[in-house]
């Protein structure tokens, strides 16, 4: 089996800096793994998790080295609209990524975007609000839930695209501990679905759910000694 993701010696720093924020970055993931990357604010773990999903090197511009395979794609030659279909990305911050009038409209549009058909749009709404226990909200209008309910409809609305591998970029950052504990149970569903999860992460209370830790550091994938 392919690895979910495959980064080969890849070295990046953005347009006027000086050094390399990734340097020589070499890792692995499985599929249906749970991986967590931890380390100090400013290492370039953001940095990683947008070269996952292509936004680096194709839209944040830089000096890029290297090679990032997503399920033996190579993130520099395959189209965004495809890569979004395999690699979904919960930022650390919902309201970045809500602009819908209803939570049904914000699932809804990623497919509707990608031109899938309104019979199969229906479904996967019902199948996400499920997933992540919030049917009852399907007609609410996100502004008006808490920083936990909208952080589950921004994974919803990731979810709907039916990405292979979610990444999850310091998601649990800015919520309660009963949002997180729902966060986690929704994480643990979809590696029961054989989904392969990235958790990019700076609190170790919410590692509990990973198979694997990891240490950004310096620019470098280290192993975690318990220490950042």
């Amino acid at each position: 089996m392919i690895p979910a993701i495959e980064i080969d010696n890849l070295y990046f720093k953005y347009n006027g800096q000086k050094d390399y924020i990734l340097k020589g970055i070499n890792l692995s993931v499985k599929q249906g793994e749970i991986l967590a990357i931890v380390g100090l604010s400013g290492n370039g773990k953001s940095t990683l998790c947008y070269t996952l999903n292509g936004i680096i090197p194709n839209t944040f511009k830089g000096d890029f080295h290297g090679s990032v395979k997503i399920l033996g794609n190579n993130v520099k030659d395959t189209d965004r609209a495809e890569l979004a279909t395999i690699v979904g990305v919960v930022f650390q911050d919902p309201d970045t990524q809500l602009f819908s009038p209803t939570v049904e409209d914000e699932i809804a549009f990623g497919p509707e975007n990608l031109c899938v058909s309104r019979e199969e749009i229906g479904q996967r709404i019902e199948e996400v609000l499920k997933l992540i226990d919030m049917e009852r909200y399907r007609y609410e209008n996100p502004n008006n839930l808490s920083g936990g309910e909208k952080q589950l409809i921004a994974l919803g609305a990731v979810l709907s695209l039916e990405p292979d591998i979610l990444v999850f970029d310091e998601a649990m950052a800015q919520i309660d501990e009963k949002g997180k504990g729902k966060i986690k149970n929704v994480i643990k569903k979809l590696k029961e679905d054989g989904k392969t999860i990235v958790m990019i992460e700076h609190d170790f209370n919410n590692l509990d759910i990973v198979d694997r830790i990891v240490l950004l550091k310096d620019g470098k994938i280290q192993e975690f000694k318990g220490e950042l």
